[in-house]
């Protein structure tokens, strides 16, 4: 049976298609976004209403093993009533979904947590899904191109995605956690690796190399070195331009932009960084931008895990699987009169004011690093009122505003329509999803309708309608239908020959299986 929708007579807010609050229909038919319908289509009334696509968040940690720990970690946070900063895997799906966002990526899973992450998204309802695979730590790519064979490398890369199910590479930190688990606390892009012929140089460029020569639909998703260390803007200025030119996504942007000495207390260095990625058309990131409350550290980089817990005294854990990388998991508070947190937050918010090209500088809390995806609403208030944002600046210790673009005055207020490409059209594009973060002709039907309120905070967090592939799921934040998202993944080809040299590591050095890391995508597909 045919299903219809027109969504009549909104303001409508799609930058890919260059709508910028026309009052027009949206027309859906069978979950997807058609050009017209006949007259006695069912009708939504939309007038008054904002609508723009349903939001897409390129880098979360939603599923699998290391978000699982995160959970078990902190049971007190979990009072009655209140929001745990680490959802369970139902609550996700709708606390999402009553955002207005239809899709999420998980940025971190391990190859041996694949099949942990893929039954936890069959668990997670409404939203679409997808997870990128850990590497850049671990003898499957190590150990190729230590000995200098990059096509075995690269199909060993493209044998691991296909067999976790798996949408795109994610480096943590090239090298470092290996080093870490060697002894060593830092290592710098052309240091050695402890007892190999490695660099962390050589794992970036190859690593983006293979993601390129795979035509991945989205690039190799980055971790830079020395995450959340004083100076480290030194790092990831280095790195940009180590990649000379090749494409990649760094991740949470913000926690690798500080000045200051390695050891001493961080300052921002935000500007310079935002300049450079403008300088590099063929990079792109998201902010990772800290809110004040609470958080989690979750990171697949072990070393920050200790840091936090040698700096807090807060209890932590540390789970590594053998040949795999590891995941540090920290319970965090932000506290805004804390004059390291504050530094964060004004190089996040520098960051994404400074920042000249929406469409490859895109929201993140990293979420939950930087504090929980519930907190998109207050952050978009922040980005699109000044007033508001002075307001704020003005609670922050004076020591943390000194000598930053901030406290000079940064009057940018971002429009309804790039609020809409930060959220949107630009994840959405950066991933390659045609068919989200826009209003056009099959496109998918996901749209989120928003009641104008001069409290923008207020409006972002609780649409009047949210639609996932034409269907109402939630309304005015009541959810009313629990559909089941599809997981996206990619397959791509490589020389089975590969398979006999991998099947012989695993069999002597891992006690894990190698026939049962692989994954049959049919069993997580949706009905």
């Amino acid at each position: 049976m045919t299903e219809r929708l027109r969504l009549r007579g909104g303001r409508v807010h799609d930058p890919a298609n260059g709508v910028a609050g026309a009052v027009r229909d949206v027309c859906i038919e069978d979950g997807r976004i058609v050009a017209t319908l006949p007259d006695d289509a069912p009708v939504l009334d939309a007038t008054g209403l904002l609508v723009l696509p349903g939001a897409v968040d390129l880098h979360t940690h939603i599923a699998g093993p290391t978000v699982n720990l995160a959970r078990r970690l902190e049971p007190e946070r979990r009072r009655p009533g209140a929001t745990p900063v680490v959802p369970t895997t139902l609550e996700t799906g709708g606390l999402y979904a009553r955002l207005g966002y239809t899709t999420a990526f998980d940025a971190a899973v391990s190859l041996a947590g694949a099949r942990h992450a893929h039954l936890e998204f069959q668990d997670t309802p409404i939203l679409d899904k997808g997870f990128y695979l850990v590497l850049g730590n671990d003898e499957l790519l190590l150990r190729a191109l230590e000995s200098g064979e990059d096509d075995q490398a690269r199909h060993a890369v493209a044998w691991a995605l296909g067999a976790s199910a798996a949408y795109a590479v994610k480096v943590v930190a090239p090298g470092a956690d290996y080093a870490w688990r060697h002894g060593r606390a830092r290592i710098g892009l052309d240091d050695a690796l402890p007892g190999r012929r490695l660099t962390p140089r050589r794992i970036l460029t190859a690593a983006a190399d293979i993601a390129a020569s795979l035509g991945l639909p989205h690039p190799m998703h980055l971790h830079c070195n020395d995450l959340g260390l004083a100076g480290n803007a030194t790092t990831t200025l280095e790195t940009l331009r180590a990649l000379d030119g090749r494409r990649a996504h760094l991740a949470h942007l913000q926690f690798h932009s500080y000045g200051g000495e390695p050891g001493g207390r961080p300052t921002s260095r935000a500007p310079e960084i935002a300049e450079a990625l403008g300088r590099s058309p063929h990079l792109s990131a998201d902010v990772g931008q800290v809110v004040f409350g609470a958080a989690t550290a979750m990171t697949a980089d072990s070393r920050v895990g200790e840091m936090l817990h040698d700096l807090s005294g807060r209890k932590w854990v540390d789970a590594d699987v053998e040949l795999m990388p590891g995941c540090g998991i920290v319970p965090w508070e932000y506290r805004e009169r804390s004059l390291v947190h504050a530094v964060q937050w004004i190089a996040g918010l520098e960051l994404l004011l400074l920042s000249p090209d929406p469409w490859r500088l895109v929201l993140s809390t990293d979420h939950p690093n930087g504090g929980t995806f519930l907190r998109y609403p207050s952050l978009i208030r922040l980005l699109m009122d000044r007033g508001f944002r002075d307001s704020q600046i003005a609670r922050l210790p004076k020591a943390a505003l000194e000598g930053t673009a901030l406290a000079q005055g940064l009057p940018r207020e971002y429009s309804l329509d790039e609020i809409a490409i930060v959220t949107r059209a630009a994840p959405a594009r950066l991933l390659g999803l045609t068919g989200k973060g826009h209003l056009g002709p099959g496109a998918d039907a996901d749209v989120a309708l928003y009641s104008p309120d001069p409290d923008l905070a207020a409006m972002f967090a609780l649409p009047r309608y949210v639609l996932k592939a034409g269907r109402v799921v939630s309304h005015d934040g009541r959810l009313s239908g629990t559909a089941t998202g599809r997981t996206w993944s990619v397959a791509p080809a490589y020389d089975r020959g590969v398979e006999r040299d991998l099947r012989r590591m695993f069999e002597d050095e891992s006690s894990l299986d190698f026939d049962a890391l692989r994954i049959d995508p049919s069993e997580f597909a949706v009905p």
